[in-house]
């Protein structure tokens, strides 16, 4: 019996300790949740995060249109601008969080959190129609149908979320909160299979493009990269709109929970959007443009 005790203290010790850190952990966690000044500091954070983000994205899209003047509103472009946008509009939203809460009616609250997001969809969804039109024209298929695809499933997805958005205004049932943030994980899912699509094919048709061909490897580099990201960032965003429609400790549209609010979206915007910037940051070539297509 004596034996048994000696194999099994230094055991329950080593649990015990763990014990103790985890709950230290935990109560960590609950402490910087509940402070007012570390609910402020940690939305200032994500603001100025933000705004550094916009900036970066509003210089480039400078250089691009003082590099190419003469071209209108090409793809590169609106990607700039759109990520400018987003991330800018983010900033002001986390610059003044305590007074989004406090606005009524409630629907304005969910209209100034989750308007970014779909437009953040809209922007890396062009960057998939870009890689699409590139797929489609190097093996000389039709590409007439995809702008337009392009604008179709953004206009159904803009359209359903404002009817979830005046349903939600007219009879603010939870069950609507739960379905509006479950059409958006399924949006981001979506998203998250577009990546993989083209990204994917575009990165195998690369592969088979002779080992000599100028610039190859650096853009099999950059479609590899940037596909990873885009696809990890929506499938993320996909997971964390499940649990948060079903779970309130997972609650993101409150001000309890700033950490929660720091990790998603450093993970899911900040984040990915930085490192498409820099992995996209060449400027254009000011003559003889093949793969620059402006929007019509």
């Amino acid at each position: 019996m004596g034996r048994a005790e000696m194999v099994v203290g230094p055991s329950e010790k080593a649990v015990a300790v763990v014990a103790y850190h985890l709950n230290g952990a935990i109560n960590w966690w609950d402490d910087v949740n509940r402070s007012l000044d570390w609910q402020n500091r940690i939305f200032h954070v994500l603001a100025v995060l933000y705004g550094v983000v916009a900036v970066v994205a509003l210089v480039q899209l400078i250089r691009i249109q003082m590099r190419v003047p003469e071209y209108g509103w090409t793809t590169q472009k609106v990607f700039h601008f759109l990520n400018f946008f987003v991330n800018g509009v983010r900033s002001i939203v986390f610059t003044f969080r305590r007074d989004v809460q406090k606005l009524h009616p409630e629907i304005v609250q969910h209209i100034m959190l989750d308007m970014p997001s779909l437009a953040f969809f809209t922007t890396y969804a062009l960057l998939v129609l870009f890689w699409a039109e590139i797929y489609y024209q190097a093996r000389a298929v039709s590409t007439d149908g995809l702008r337009p695809s392009f604008f179709t499933i953004n206009g159904v997805v803009y359209a359903i979320q404002i009817i979830l958005w005046l349903i939600m205004w007219w009879k603010p049932f939870r069950v609507l909160i739960i379905l509006s943030k479950m059409f958006f994980a399924g949006v981001s899912l979506f998203a998250a299979l577009g990546f993989l699509l083209y990204g994917g094919r575009l990165f195998l048709m690369l592969q088979r493009f002779p080992v000599e061909s100028r610039g190859r490897r650096k853009k099999l580099q950059e479609v590899g990269y940037v596909t990873t990201i885009c696809f990890s960032c929506f499938l993320i965003r996909c997971v964390m709109m499940c649990f948060n429609a079903f779970d309130k400790a997972a609650d993101l549209d409150v001000l309890d929970h700033p950490i929660l609010n720091l990790i998603y979206y450093l993970l899911v915007e900040i984040l990915p959007s930085s490192l498409v910037l820099f992995i996209l940051r060449k400027l254009p070539p000011k003559r003889g443009i093949t793969q620059y297509h402006p929007i019509h």
